[in-house]
């Protein structure tokens, strides 16, 4: 709440007496000159004789009699402005060496102060208990408190708060945030634009999974501007260590079966690579379509592998990719053939419009075709009979966004705003449609990893819409060819924990 500043009242307290007291001589000026009017008396005798040196009169012993019976207003003003808690510009009185030493108000003044002394006094030792109440409470909740001031220093942590003091003296908070999401690019936004703003996190570690003190954090932050105290962020944690490590325990399994398939997986390419060509001269048209979706498949399945893999490392912050330029329209044909044989045994019905004038994208062809089937495939999923599903693309600044709309059963938005968390399956599909929960993660993953955005909007009954934005090749070709081409020079550069770390100092 922003501290409101005390105006100096007394002046404007005069303009009003002055004013109220030119109005009542006005009046009465005129009741005279009627009188002498109705008596006889002439206009120019009238205002020379009589209205004109009363009206002097009048003023002289205004500013004489008002000056004196207003004083003691004007000291009790400037004295209660001085002991009150709000910023101001008023001078405090002076009364020594007066007259008002005699009338006794400069001892009602002193009084005033004296009293103000006093209650100040005593406060510091109530403040004192109720600053320990406080402190005792804090560190006795469940979880972590964290205050940040104006300037985004730690100003106040609870025990449990993942914050440490480092060698200069510098508190600094230990946590994990993720890409395009950071707490730093919360407040960057929310301070230049809002008054009052909440934000929410799940799933914020404190360090790589397998340190020994990780944590795992649920956060809230609360952000006032000019709040009372100067904490206008305060940070709430919940310790949800145990809760996440359950889920951890589950992709690693994944991640160990994925890099065990990973050999006969490549195996049974390898086999497909070395039939083909022997098998070509005498194959039919129609078992050379067979080869074709063996193929497919096959370099589909090692793809899915990879990244389960690739999705076990996203959460230790090392899903490394290298990106090329490449035409997001031959991105699509990788998998085309695949989802238009899905829709069509579902009886959908899959409508592709890219524009020709489309810039080619800075990507890892097989991560992002995977994540197209994903997004393609779950529209097929939960569309329904015989119903279309629109598959475009656009220049979005510079990015391209990828959009694959349908008009199937649609989402609450209760489940929305969980669908790319790991593992989630909502309680409407986990009996009704097949799956694991960890496609849309393992794509929210690499569109991240692209540097890009993954986002959807949804109405229940009328159908969802699923897209990525990833950047344009022109818009991160240096930064590409500076790093031979891997991904880590187009991420924000706060994704980090290591360098999230140094952000809040106090």
């Amino acid at each position: 709440m922003a501290i409101t500043r005390l105006p100096d009242v007394f002046p404007a307290h005069l303009r009003r007496v002055i004013w109220a007291t030119i109005a009542l001589q006005s009046v009465l000026l005129v009741v005279l000159g009627i009188l002498l009017w109705g008596a006889g008396v002439g206009w120019l005798q009238m205002v020379v004789y009589f209205l004109l040196p009363v009206a002097v009169l009048q003023i002289f012993a205004f500013i004489i009699i008002g000056k004196y019976a207003l004083e003691p207003l004007d000291f009790l003003s400037r004295t209660v402005t001085q002991i009150s808690d709000h910023p101001h510009s008023t001078t405090p009185p002076n009364l020594n060496g007066t007259r008002h030493e005699r009338t006794g108000f400069k001892l009602m003044v002193d009084t005033i102060y004296q009293r103000s002394s006093q209650s100040q006094a005593s406060t510091p030792a109530v403040d004192e208990t109720d600053a320990a109440l406080q402190a005792t409470v804090l560190n006795t909740l469940p979880g972590g408190v964290i205050a940040l001031n104006q300037e985004r220093k730690v100003i106040y942590a609870n025990k449990l708060a993942p914050v440490m003091t480092n060698s200069k003296g510098e508190h600094v908070i230990l946590l994990d945030f993720p890409p395009n999401g950071s707490l730093e690019a919360w407040l960057n936004m929310v301070e230049s634009s809002e008054v009052h703003a909440m934000k929410k996190w799940s799933g914020v570690q404190t360090a790589a999974p397998g340190a020994s003190d990780r944590r795992v954090f649920d956060i809230i932050a609360s952000y006032e501007k000019n709040a009372t105290g100067g904490a206008d962020t305060i940070i709430m944690l919940f310790d949800q260590t145990q809760h996440y490590s359950v889920a951890e325990e589950s992709l690693d399994f994944m991640a160990l079966a994925a890099h065990e398939l990973r050999g006969p997986i490549t195996v049974i390419r390898g086999y497909l690579d070395i039939l083909r060509p022997e098998l070509e001269p005498s194959l039919s048209d129609d078992q050379r379509v067979l080869f074709d979706r063996l193929d497919v498949s096959s370099s589909r399945l090692s793809g899915y592998i990879g990244n389960i893999l690739n999705a076990a490392k996203f959460d230790r912050r090392h899903l490394k990719l290298h990106l090329r330029e490449e035409r997001l329209t031959d991105i699509y044909q990788l998998v085309a053939d695949d989802l238009a044989l899905r829709a069509s045994t579902q009886n959908r019905l899959i409508a592709v419009a890219f524009p020709d004038n489309l810039p080619t994208v800075a990507a890892d062809r097989n991560s992002l075709s995977e994540v197209i089937g994903n997004f393609v495939d779950n529209a097929i999923k939960y569309s329904r009979e015989g119903g279309q599903i629109n598959v475009t693309a656009a220049v979005d600044g510079n990015n391209v966004r990828f959009s694959v709309q349908d008009y199937g059963v649609g989402m609450p938005g209760s489940v929305v705003s969980g669908l790319f968390g790991k593992f989630y399956r909502s309680h409407r599909s986990k009996h009704t449609v097949s799956g694991t929960g960890l496609g849309l993660y393992i794509s929210k993953a690499i569109i991240e990893s692209h540097g890009g955005q993954v986002g959807v909007t949804s109405t229940e009954g009328e159908g969802s819409t699923f897209s990525f934005s990833v950047p344009t090749y022109a818009s991160v070709k240096d930064k590409l060819l500076a790093s031979d081409a891997e991904n880590e020079g187009i991420i924000e550069t706060s994704s980090g924990w290591i360098k999230n770390h140094s952000m809040y100092r106090g």
